[in-house]
């Protein structure tokens, strides 16, 4: 009985841990990203082009995000406060500025990875 007690334990734990870590790996991506501004964001903030803000299509507002330009390397840390992008084979939108830190203007491929949960508002912060 005791050695059940403890494989159920460990299944439970094991199904815990699985639930848990399924969100972080599964939003790593790879693709497109394009730049965007103006408006309204779906959040209700004010898009601002100097912003280090972005649009996802499922990300919970909020998200923090690395994007790195896979030709440059370089790569920013962006907060999801938006939805899109709505084009075919793009992950994701990103304001001019955020664009410009890792170099691109238009499209770009990248890899976007989430970092954490920020508060409403983020500093800029690029790397």
């Amino acid at each position: 009985m005791p050695g059940f007690a403890l494989t159920k334990l460990v299944c439970a734990s094991t199904l815990v841990a699985s639930i848990i870590a399924i969100p972080i790996t599964a939003l790593a991506q790879t693709g497109i990203a394009s730049v965007y501004s103006g408006g309204r964001t779906a959040d209700g903030e004010h898009a601002r082009a100097s912003g280090l803000t972005a649009a996802h299509r499922s990300l919970p507002f909020g998200t923090l995000v690395r994007v790195t330009n896979e030709r440059t390397g370089r790569s920013v840390v962006v907060r999801i406060n938006d939805r899109g992008p709505f084009v075919r084979g793009r992950i994701i939108d990103l304001t001019p500025a955020a664009a410009r830190a890792i170099g691109f203007s238009g499209l770009a491929r990248v890899n976007v990875t989430v970092v954490g949960r920020g508060g409403e508002r983020m500093h800029r912060h690029a790397i």
